[in-house]
């Protein structure tokens, strides 16, 4: 695939993953463009969700995992022995499947973190943070006056926009989402494809979906997963309208997954 206009945010190489002696991830090398939507699309158990959490290093908390290869962020390999994965969580934040907001007020939820990482002090520069973030996340004239009810109050729509004001808030520069509509009703599915395409602006975000017409409204890139296997990446008008490969063609017409 070629690239000439655009800077790559995370390049990924040789990445191999295995959980115990099962072989997840196979030899998977692609570069993640700054400021673009890139889709994960594939069939379920293909690997998508396990790369995904790859590039935050979530799989570390997983015993049985063994990791190979290099995902570069900045000029700087995530897996290097100096680099602490606490480190990476906050500059990749993780938005996912169901809406997990914790039990706390809706204000406590985006401000948790920021307090806790010292990006943030307790009073304006809080208050300023939590706003900044609710209106990022187009959910703060839905909320503005009920913050000290709990996050868990709100519908399943709000939620989830609230998870995404709360990874906001840390200031990351990666947004993960791991089928983040997949458990909303359409209307909210609407609002967070509109928040995707505008939040972009500000971030480089991933998304692991299984929804073709999601990838196809809201992704720049995409990339097809098959058993562990990064089987194409481009553009995504590419793989919908004139797919390189014929396994591709067969997942997009809905022949097999």
């Amino acid at each position: 695939m070629s690239n000439t206009e655009n800077k790559t945010k995370v390049k990924v190489e040789d990445l191999n993953l295995w959980y115990g002696d099962n072989h997840a991830l196979h030899n998977i090398s692609v570069d993640l463009f700054e400021n673009k939507i890139t889709a994960l699309i594939g069939p379920s158990g293909c690997g998508k969700s396990t790369f995904l959490r790859c590039v935050n290093r979530m799989n570390d908390l997983i015993n049985s995992v063994r990791i190979d290869g290099e995902i570069i962020i900045d000029n700087k390999n995530i897996y290097d022995k100096d680099v602490d994965e606490v480190s990476v969580r906050k500059r990749v934040g993780m938005v996912f499947q169901q809406p997990n907001p914790f039990p706390k007020t809706i204000y406590d939820n985006v401000a948790y973190a920021p307090l806790k990482h010292g990006i943030t002090k307790k009073g304006k520069e809080c208050n300023e943070l939590v706003e900044s973030s609710l209106i990022k996340a187009g959910l703060w004239d839905e909320v503005k006056d009920k913050l000290g009810q709990p996050g868990t109050s709100l519908s399943g729509g709000q939620q989830q926009r609230l998870c995404i004001a709360r990874t906001i808030a840390i200031k990351p520069e990666v947004i993960l989402m791991d089928e983040p509509t997949s458990a909303l009703d359409p209307i909210s599915t609407e609002k967070i494809e509109a928040l995707m395409l505008e939040l972009k602006n500000d971030y480089t975000i991933v998304t692991v979906t299984h929804n073709m017409q999601q990838a196809a409204r809201v992704a720049d890139y995409t990339a097809f997963f098959h058993l562990g296997k990064l089987i194409e990446y481009d553009k995504t008008d590419i793989i919908f309208v004139n797919p390189g490969n014929k396994k591709t063609e067969d997942y997009i017409t809905g022949r097999f997954g």
